[in-house]
């Protein structure tokens, strides 16, 4: 790893983000699973383009932030490159693929660009040294021409990739329940509803759980009851359940955490899957809710 890709994980220290932690100790250390999605990537990312993000990223794999940053730059100035990965067209034509099914490899689609992005960045070698596979990418080659004439672009895309996800300790299930529910951001909310098509708050959290493997009851005051409780001071982890009532017998909402201050929830009729604030004390309000605390799955309850 380069001096400068270190220096730009020094830099991100204070938010200890998933890819500043990437930068500063290689990207095998942190699984893909544990990135969460920051509230900067949610406001700057559209919810399809994340998801092609990071199913592209899997190609690998590697993390997607490294490659939604790279989709966020602004095009590099190479007379010829094309669509919003900005590949140029020799590049296209090695690499190009058809990532809708739809029967045309486009550069200007993002379902073809961003997977094809995806392929030649890991042939660079992005999950061994990203710096210097962002360098090639954007200059052709590793060499100290490129070192020095790619160096900026190699440092924005990382330090932009750092603001993109976080990660804490978590377990796998949880990790994976994380990313069941962030996949239906954006399904309808409908009381009763499990899945095909719709979810009411306890239906997502039952849904994310039985595909990460592990069985929760279905209604939110069930899961309350059924699952450990985290004193009112805990830091909550990416997977925790966040519950909201008039009191702990009578729970009306559940969220999964995402471990910076937000979860992913099925609020209400006529609302959809989406990112909310959680409130910073137990106690406090939310909507004409209380926040009641927080509680952490495990596969031994």
């Amino acid at each position: 790893m380069t001096s400068l890709a270190v220096k730009i994980g020094a830099a991100m220290a204070s938010s200890i983000t998933a890819t500043a932690a990437i930068a500063a100790v290689g990207l095998q250390a942190i699984a893909a699973p544990t990135l969460v999605p920051t509230a900067v990537a949610t406001d700057q990312i559209s919810t399809a383009d994340l998801a092609l993000y990071e199913a592209a990223a899997q190609r690998c794999p590697m993390p997607w932030p490294i490659l939604a940053a790279v989709g966020s730059v602004a095009p590099a100035q190479h007379r010829g490159w094309q669509g919003p990965m900005q590949l140029a067209p020799a590049l296209w034509a090695r690499w190009g693929v058809d990532g809708d099914g739809d029967g045309r490899k486009s550069p200007h689609d993002r379902a073809d660009a961003i997977p094809a992005a995806a392929d030649y960045l890991c042939a660079l070698g992005v999950a061994r040294n990203p710096h210097d596979a962002l360098v090639a990418y954007n200059c052709g080659n590793t060499g100290p021409p490129c070192q020095t004439a790619a160096a900026g672009y190699a440092a924005t895309v990382l330090a932009i990739a750092a603001g993109y996800a976080t990660t804490t300790a978590t377990s796998p299930v949880a990790a994976q329940a994380v990313r069941v529910a962030l996949s239906q951001i954006g399904t309808p909310y409908i009381w009763g509803g499990e899945g095909a098509g719709g979810f009411d708050c306890s239906g997502l959290v039952q849904y994310a759980y039985a595909k990460a493997g592990l069985a929760l009851p279905r209604t939110a005051q069930q899961q309350y009851d059924a699952t450990p409780h985290l004193a009112a001071d805990s830091e909550l982890q990416p997977g925790d359940l966040v519950f909201f009532g008039a009191d702990t017998t009578a729970i009306d909402h559940v969220g999964i955490a995402l471990g910076d201050g937000r979860m992913v929830d099925a609020p209400h009729t006529g609302s959809q899957v989406r990112f909310d604030t959680i409130p910073a004390t137990v106690g406090s309000t939310y909507g004409t809710l209380t926040y009641l605390g927080a509680t952490r799955p495990t596969a031994t309850q």
